[in-house]
């Protein structure tokens, strides 16, 4: 299940967005604190603290020189900055959700096992309206999907909350209302979830429903599908 962008607020975005604007997507870029206090319009000392909690949450990586910093965003970082491009194209275009294009993979089981604890389904039944089958339908995403993808972030998410038991700590979730359509046919009670944390990578997608989806649309691997995601 795939993992969310750390949380930055607006005054880290725009400073985000000014480094992007110097390069910092494309790799490393010498900037000084004076430079880009000037571009914020804001003191040397307000571009440092918003550099220092960019760099905490991980959304940009710094090497400190005699003269400046070399700066570049991360990842994280750039993922961040689709997120909040998606929130404009919503104003701007009317767009309310986004379609997912890709092909039904087999997963590693984890999905059932996690799925299927009782911290998380009293919550799937309470804020979902049903108790999941126990397991996920995995879906590798194509290139434009994987992309698209960002368009998630602007979206609003169900929550699933973190709890805990005698063993371990299990983190929250995220669900997004979904439907799944292949041939013409749709199935519409379903959610694409995503934990906090996770090893999957921005390619792999996963859904739960009330049933199980492969035997519910026939589904077998390599099989090509839309997973169109709203918000709740």
């Amino acid at each position: 299940m795939q993992g969310q962008v750390a949380s930055v607020g607006p005054d880290e975005l725009a400073t985000l967005k000014q480094l992007a604007l110097l390069g910092g997507l494309d790799g490393a870029v010498t900037v000084t604190c004076a430079t880009l206090a000037e571009r914020l319009d804001a003191s040397n000392q307000t571009a440092s603290r918003r550099l220092q909690r960019l760099e905490e949450a991980g959304t940009v990586e710094r090497e400190l020189l005699g003269d400046g910093q070399r700066v570049r965003v991360t990842e994280a970082g750039e993922r961040a900055l689709r997120g909040e491009y998606e929130q404009y194209r919503r104003v701007f275009e009317r767009d309310s959700g986004v379609a997912l294009h890709g092909t039904v993979t087999s997963g590693m089981g984890e999905g059932r096992h996690y799925i299927s604890l009782p911290g998380y389904m009293e919550q799937f039944a309470e804020r979902l309206g049903y108790e999941p089958f126990a397991g996920t339908l995995n879906v590798e995403l194509d290139e434009g999907s994987v992309e698209a993808r960002a368009r998630m972030d602007a979206l609003d998410p169900v929550r699933i909350d973190g709890w805990e038991d005698d063993d371990r700590t299990y983190g929250p979730a995220f669900c997004w209302p979904a439907s799944v359509v292949l041939d013409g046919d749709e199935y519409a009670e379903a959610h694409v979830i995503a934990p906090e944390r996770t090893h999957h990578d921005a390619d792999q997608l996963e859904v739960i429903a009330p049933e199980k989806l492969r035997e519910r649309l026939g589904l077998e691997d390599g099989e090509e599908v839309t997973v169109r995601v709203t918000e709740q």
